[in-house]
């Protein structure tokens, strides 16, 4: 089978379509020729958690990756056979966990028996979800499709040197279950977690006092805070992940704190995140939106689900998707909002 030419400068250009376009070969046996990686970014080519996402997603998914180095443009991946077992990966910085998980689970799912995974590097770190996004709001989407995910958070890690750890046991699961989320019903509760590792327990507190003042109008709004010690951290950092639990659905906003940015101003952004989707009434964030689009491209059924805004990212993965499986999406306005339908070949 020749292989498939994908331009890693298209749409959104950036690491999240190596990652899946690495995940989407592996899934559908398609060999790949990845080029123009990052093209467009400042240092274009992939950087360090680039590199271990794509080399976690072809070990498990057997084959052959040709040309995976730091700062390398073009990359040639054969697939293999999906195989289950034990896997340890380690980013080697404070790159993202998350951001590796986000090319390696959709693979896992694939596999020939259970996949228990090791991932060492960075869980809350600039630019990726925070590692309680992934448990709070990601996860039990998956889980809801019937996806099989455990995931224990081990130890954070911030930048510039990591050294948080997270652990996974994933069951195979090839076809989940259609995504079905238009309308996200009644509002329930407004929770989450504010942390930080080896700081005072008044920049959590901080943290969670603005997003709580910026929600104020909705039911009494519950952020747990806490500071991590040496046995649940490495290196201080922080980070603030609420999540807004409806009849029919979790809507998820997250920011990891900044030197040099003040606690309100982060607590206040991601208050103001959350109630933008509320507010719009949307049934599935922004950021859960292009996440969930690679696993109801694989579902046995037809996926529905609304979102306030349809990103870049979720443009480029679309594309993407529509690559390598048989599938077709359909994006259009709808009651104030987009719906995305996601349906089989």
């Amino acid at each position: 089978m020749s292989r498939l030419p994908i331009d890693g400068s298209f749409g959104e250009g950036g690491g999240q379509l190596s990652r899946y376009a690495v995940a989407l070969a592996a899934i559908s046996g398609r060999p790949l020729y990845l080029r123009n990686i990052r093209a467009r970014r400042a240092k274009p080519g992939l950087m360090a958690q680039h590199l271990t996402a794509l080399r976690a997603a072809a070990e498990v998914g057997g084959g052959l990756l040709e040309g995976a180095e730091l700062g390398a443009t073009e990359i040639y991946y054969e697939p293999g056979r999906i195989r289950g077992g034990e896997y340890h990966f380690d980013v080697g910085t404070a790159g993202s966990i998350v951001l590796v998980l986000q090319g390696l689970l959709p693979v896992a799912l694939h596999a020939d028996g259970p996949v228990h995974l090791s991932i060492t590097g960075g869980t809350d770190v600039r630019m990726a979800p925070p590692v309680d996004y992934l448990r709070l709001v990601f996860l039990p989407w998956l889980v809801r499709m019937g996806v099989r995910v455990h995931m224990e958070s081990l130890r954070h890690g911030y930048y510039p040197k990591g050294g948080g750890l997270v652990q996974l046991q994933v069951e195979p699961c090839s076809s989940p279950r259609p995504l079905l989320a238009e309308a996200p019903g009644a509002l329930q509760r407004i929770s989450g977690v504010s942390h930080v590792a080896h700081l005072p327990l008044h920049i959590p507190e901080r943290m969670a006092a603005a997003a709580s003042a910026v929600l104020a109008d909705f039911d009494a709004v519950q952020i747990e805070t806490r500071v991590l010690g040496d046995t649940e951290a490495f290196g201080t950092g922080g980070a603030i992940v609420l999540t807004a639990e409806t009849e029919n659905s979790v809507l998820g906003a997250a920011t990891v704190a900044e030197r040099g940015v003040p606690a309100e101003r982060l607590g206040e952004d991601v208050g103001h995140s959350l109630r933008a989707e509320l507010n719009a009434g949307a049934a599935i964030d922004i950021h859960a939106c292009d996440q969930l689009l690679i696993y109801a491209a694989q579902a046995r059924g037809i996926s529905r689900f609304a979102v306030r805004k349809v990103t870049e990212h979720t443009r480029t993965v679309i594309w993407l998707v529509e690559q390598f499986l048989p599938v077709r999406f359909s994006v259009e306005p709808w009651q104030g909002l987009y719906r995305i339908e996601v349906s089989p070949g």
